[in-house]
């Protein structure tokens, strides 16, 4: 009985380790900030108001975009979002729900630059009539949810014409109250780690159901205390110590495997479905195709936990394609202490833009170093390509001393490290997989 128990429990891990990871992010936003972001109460969107550096310590956090999050508690009713014209600049606002769905997204490629007016409704609220008011309603799936706004940035001196556009982006709830919203409910801490993980996966579920499809996974951990009402101290002995081992059991396999997701060619992980998992919702922007879904449920859940550790918030590969490597050529683990070389010719094929991002090892944070270079890309400045128009990007901890080595070179920490290639609007040729990237080779 005790090992059926922990494997049940290992199993309650992964499953709900989107939700738990996703919420203590949320309440992190709103009691401490993220990074230059602010600490913002919900329904108010806090900015950065300069790219991401390592100060930023958020999992592989871009340094392409400036960012403007909104932590949404429907409880208080429905909430207008007003969306300024932003032109050409790519931009887009992401909608992720509770258990870590992207539901809907507003910007360059869901609605065009023209901006809009849009009202978003708690899971059970009535449809209003849309082509009356010119208002497009937007229906979130839990009452806690997230926007993820993502502004492109040309540069320093861009920056103030960024700013202009994310404060004209606002949050107005239909009904005033002087209460404020309940936001994440707390749960008993205290216990230990594994106990206090549980702890969370306990109440919040309760708090924010899944979707429908998903409730029996949650209905069959009732064995371990996860449907009850009552603290998990109340448990026997045998169920807490089958939550404790499951937990280092869940742990190690989902690390596990974040490093051997996705189809591995030339030892770039290319996942372009890494965020397919939602089956349910969708809203504006969302697409609803069979070629978007990940279906098989015995791999859906693991899929989703490893997406929200190895990159929490991430877009769907039709808005952002994310392709990243542990190794070199050799299949030898990448590690500042060396030299490698990247040659791309040509450069990806992208209807917005395109950048290498550098990530240290096991936190997945952006790198300090002595030039202030996170990431490299087509926007970035005194680069130099090659003849045949390729870039050729070299990655050390050292700086190169050869001078076009130097200029476009990307800083790698001293230790082990993980570089992300991400892809805004990414042409066919990268969905269909018909761009290739090649191994990053050693030089050195």
């Amino acid at each position: 009985m005790t090992e059926e128990l922990t494997e049940l429990a290992t199993e309650a891990y992964v499953v709900g380790f989107p939700l738990v990871f996703d919420l203590e992010q949320v309440v992190r936003f709103v009691e401490e900030g993220i990074g230059s972001v602010p600490p913002t109460p919900f329904n108010v969107f806090g900015h950065a108001r300069e790219l991401a550096g390592p100060d930023d310590t958020f999992v592989s956090i871009n340094n392409d975009t400036v960012y403007s999050i909104a932590q949404i508690d429907l409880g208080v009713g429905p909430i207008r979002l007003s969306v300024p014209a932003a032109g050409d600049r790519y931009h887009v606002l992401q909608f992720v729900d509770a258990w870590t769905d992207n539901f809907a997204y507003v910007g360059t490629r869901a609605t065009g630059g023209a901006g809009g007016e849009f009202l978003l409704l708690p899971p059970d609220a009535d449809q209003p009539d849309e082509t009356a008011s010119g208002v497009r309603a937007i229906r979130f799936p839990t009452r806690v949810g997230t926007i993820v706004g993502r502004w492109a940035v040309d540069g320093e001196d861009d920056l103030p014409a960024v700013h202009a556009l994310q404060d004209a982006l606002t949050l107005t709830p239909l009904h005033q109250t002087l209460v404020p919203p309940e936001g994440v409910p707390a749960a008993p801490s205290g216990r230990g780690e594994a106990l206090d993980f549980f702890e969370k996966l306990r109440v919040w579920s309760q708090a924010f159901p899944p979707a429908e499809r998903d409730r029996p996974a949650l209905e069959s951990y009732a064995p371990l205390g996860l449907l009850s009402p009552y603290p998990l101290a109340e448990q026997p002995e045998s169920v807490r110590a089958a939550l404790t081992d499951g937990y280092a059991l869940g742990k190690e396999a989902l690390e596990s495997a974040l490093r051997t997701a996705g189809t591995v060619v030339d030892h770039w992980q290319t996942d372009l479905h890494v965020f397919d998992y939602n089956l349910d919702f969708f809203e504006i922007g969302a697409i609803d195709s069979p070629e978007w879904k990940l279906t098989d449920p015995r791999t859906r859940y693991a899929h989703r936990a490893g997406a929200a550790l190895g990159g929490l918030w991430g877009n769907h590969a039709y808005e952002a394609a994310y392709i990243m490597t542990y190794e070199d050529a050799a299949g030898e683990p990448l590690s500042g202490d060396r030299t490698y070389r990247l040659r791309l010719s040509p450069t990806p094929p992208v209807g917005a833009f395109w950048s290498l991002t550098m990530y240290d090892l096991p936190r997945y944070y952006l790198v300090a170093n002595p030039i202030g270079r996170y990431s490299i890309g087509d926007r970035t400045r005194g680069l130099e390509y090659d003849d045949d128009g390729g870039l050729t990007i070299t990655m050390s901890a050292t700086r190169p001393a050869d001078e076009k080595a130097a200029a476009n070179w990307l800083p790698a920490p001293t230790g082990r490290f993980r570089p992300i290639l991400r892809l805004y609007q990414p042409g066919a040729e990268v969905l269909d997989g018909t761009y290739a990237i090649p191994a990053i080779e050693r030089v050195g």
